[in-house]
């Protein structure tokens, strides 16, 4: 079969696996769910990456940190489960697990440098294909930056997983060959999570296609403009 022939086969085969798209935020956040081993720890920043707690089942055993102070949050609090005094990160009200514990920014800090989170999940304005990660600042005049705990996420958290849109409002690809708005960390993404594909990274690799939603990786290779390889 030429080349051309194989390429359209796996073309049609990822459209049949992967259904219509692009997906919500909310059905990304239940993809990334799905892939977060069981029994691990782990951070999700502020923004739609929270999104994860609302679909992580309890039998995975799988237990979050929030870097305010907060180890054992479960999903969003609603109603009469609302407690001011206990939220995450981007101050939305929480709950808390059996067996949560709570502590101050020095402690939650040492976690998250130290090594200790099995994976975190952060948005993104921009990855490269080399897995360096932009998500703290636009570069432009008016906008203000916002780093928060991301730095330290991106060089302690063992998998640094990113839950973005693949485009921007104007079309723009935000996985690109290299970042052009100021760096959070260099070559610390492991996997993108978006809501047409889920790449995995490797520097020096290139992305590898693992997963498509509504689109075929032709389509999405003409759309970034990135040579691809597929899982």
């Amino acid at each position: 079969m030429s080349t051309a022939g194989r390429r359209a086969d796996a073309d049609e085969r990822y459209r049949n696996l992967t259904g219509q798209g692009p997906l919500t935020m909310d059905e990304l956040a239940r993809v990334v769910a799905r892939d977060i081993p069981r029994g691990a720890y782990g951070n999700l920043g502020i923004g739609h990456p929270t999104r994860v707690a609302e679909h992580l089942r309890p039998e995975a055993g799988v237990v979050l940190h929030t870097e305010n102070g907060m180890l054992g949050m479960g999903p969003l609090a609603v109603g009469d489960d609302v407690d001011p005094d206990l939220t995450n990160a981007g101050k939305l009200p929480v709950t808390e697990l059996p067996g949560a514990a709570y502590f101050d920014h020095a402690s939650s800090f040492a976690m998250m440098r130290g090594g200790h989170l099995d994976f975190c999940v952060l948005g993104a304005y921009q990855v490269s294909t080399d897995g360096d990660l932009a998500n703290w600042h636009t570069g432009a005049g008016d906008d203000i930056p916002a780093v928060g705990g991301a730095m330290d996420l991106a060089i302690g958290a063992r998998n640094v997983l990113v839950m973005m849109t693949l485009f921007t409002r104007s079309g723009a690809p935000k996985l690109v060959p290299r970042c052009t708005y100021p760096l959070t960390g260099v070559a610390c993404v492991s996997r993108v999570y978006t809501d047409y594909a889920v790449f995995d990274i490797s520097p020096g690799g290139g992305p590898r296609v693992r997963q498509t939603f509504g689109i075929t990786p032709a389509e999405l290779g003409q759309r970034l403009a990135l040579p691809y390889t597929l899982r």
